[in-house]
């Protein structure tokens, strides 16, 4: 003799209205496995109403919803304050840069010192900005990999630009806290960039 299956089991709990649900009773009414089977069912179902409903012991909405909006907060001053930075060092760069002018080594000293400070300075809104606990997509973060190893190699060069002679040594240290202070403030619009596509 065949089973029933479990969706005929569970057309046979509901009402004898439709014709099918008549041999389905016939059947059980002849089949002791399948009414062994039906009671089954319905001691599970009884047990399943008879759990307690699950409530939470408070509602934590207001609190996740108080954080939610001071985190946002925090993110649109850093935005702010990372962008301002950002255009400051670009529009320093920009004049640095824009020169053109043969210059002597005072001006030279002074032009490196200045890359300097604006590296620094951008080296400091990059660590309050944060980005390492920021998610990101994976061009973003392949982009400000490949700016973090040309910054590696920057430094590598500025490092043996010490060895070489003082008019040498003035001229490549120019060039490179330029080009440093340059990939700088592309890792920095990369970041804020990123930042504000994806709305953080």
């Amino acid at each position: 003799m065949r089973h029933l299956s479990m969706e005929q089991l569970l057309e046979a709990r509901g009402p004898a209205s439709d014709p099918g649900s008549v041999a389905i009773r016939e059947h059980l009414a002849a089949c002791e496995s399948c009414r062994a089977e039906l009671d089954r069912l319905h001691q599970r179902s009884a047990r399943l109403r008879a759990l307690p409903s699950l409530r939470p012991s408070r509602d934590r909405w207001p609190e996740v919803r108080r954080r939610l909006a001071a985190e946002q907060r925090t993110s649109r001053v850093r935005r702010v304050l990372v962008g301002g930075v950002a255009l400051a060092a670009s529009l320093t760069l920009a004049v640095l840069l824009g020169g053109g002018r043969a210059v002597d080594q005072d001006d030279t000293a002074q032009a490196i010192a200045a890359a300097m400070a604006h590296s620094q300075l951008l080296e400091r809104a990059l660590s309050q900005y944060q980005p390492e606990l920021r998610v990101t997509d994976g061009r973003t973060a392949t982009i400000a990999a490949g700016l973090e190893d040309r910054i590696a190699h920057v430094d590598q060069q500025l490092q043996q630009a010490e060895l070489l002679e003082q008019a040498q040594r003035q001229a490549a240290l120019l060039r490179l806290w330029r080009e440093r202070v340059g990939l700088m403030d592309a890792l920095v619009d990369v970041h804020v960039t990123r930042a504000r596509n994806v709305g953080l």
